[in-house]
């Protein structure tokens, strides 16, 4: 089994990062960070976002792992006094895996080219400054034309980032579901949207048609789209899952309540 290192550039992950490494040496796991079978993402969620986007063409072969060098991270299942017992994981290894829905955005611009990206986390429409003022789609069904600050759509395991932060509901990856909510939407007596977090069927499209694409900011997890002359975003459940070795993979319960509140009843 192949195995690929990825870490972030802080002397504690890049400490981290050269034991690892010794350690597969010295049980000769073979070392292959261009086609790795198991990815070791060495840092935090960030950091998992990264190898993510870097690996993206290999899903289909690659399961990731997540080691944690900082605060605790919500992708990352072992620390770095760990690294002995993730080794013996990786000697014993049996391909059990553990795979979670990820998103789709393809932007279309208004000479008819199109970029597609794909995202861990989730994709926003914001503005440098201003308001967003955009149509929302349904599948094909015109739903609202939304005015605010702008709009996030998020994975089921995004839904626990940016998403839960800006008042959306937690989602269990075992759905393959998008969530569409709101940054600060205007609502009046003239003006009205929903106000609320949205879910959607596992084969339904969201998009989104601004009526000005001029200062609009387009993301993908940590990474920037480029938003000149943008004609419509659409967003889906991707026809590829990110899969993540199942070694110890925390049950998803278990992570948000560690995560977010800290203990767990005993």
């Amino acid at each position: 089994m192949r195995v690929g290192l990825y870490a972030n550039n802080s002397a504690r992950s890049q400490r981290v990062a050269k034991n690892l490494t010794n350690a597969l040496i010295a049980k000769n796991i073979p070392i292959d960070n261009d086609h790795p079978e198991v990815l070791i993402s060495i840092g935090g969620d960030g950091t998992l976002l990264g190898a993510f986007q870097k690996y993206q063409t290999q899903l289909s072969t690659l399961r990731f792992v997540g080691l944690h060098t900082g605060h605790l991270g919500f992708y990352t299942d072992w620390r770095e006094y760990e690294i002995d017992d993730l080794i013996a994981s990786l000697i014993n290894d049996k391909q059990e895996r553990v795979e979670y829905p990820i998103l789709e955005t393809t932007v279309t611009y208004v000479d008819g080219s199109t970029e597609v990206k794909l995202a861990l986390n989730e994709s926003m429409v914001k503005r440098v400054s201003g308001t967003v003022v955009a149509d929302v789609y349904l599948g094909d069904q015109w739903f609202e034309r939304f005015r605010g600050d702008g709009m996030a759509i998020s994975t089921p395991t995004g839904s626990t980032a940016y998403n839960k932060a800006i008042g959306g509901a937690v989602l269990h990856p075992s759905l393959a579901a998008l969530q569409l909510a709101e940054l600060a939407s205007i609502n009046n007596q003239v003006y009205r949207t929903l106000g609320s977090p949205l879910v959607t069927a596992p084969d339904e499209i969201i998009k989104i048609v601004p009526q000005d694409a001029d200062g609009l900011i387009l993301t993908y997890d940590q990474g920037l789209i480029n938003s000149h002359a943008v004609k419509e975003i659409s967003y889906r459940i991707a026809p590829h899952r990110i899969a993540f070795a199942e070694y110890r993979h925390m049950q998803f319960w278990r992570r948000v309540n560690e995560s977010f509140i800290g203990h767990l009843k005993e």
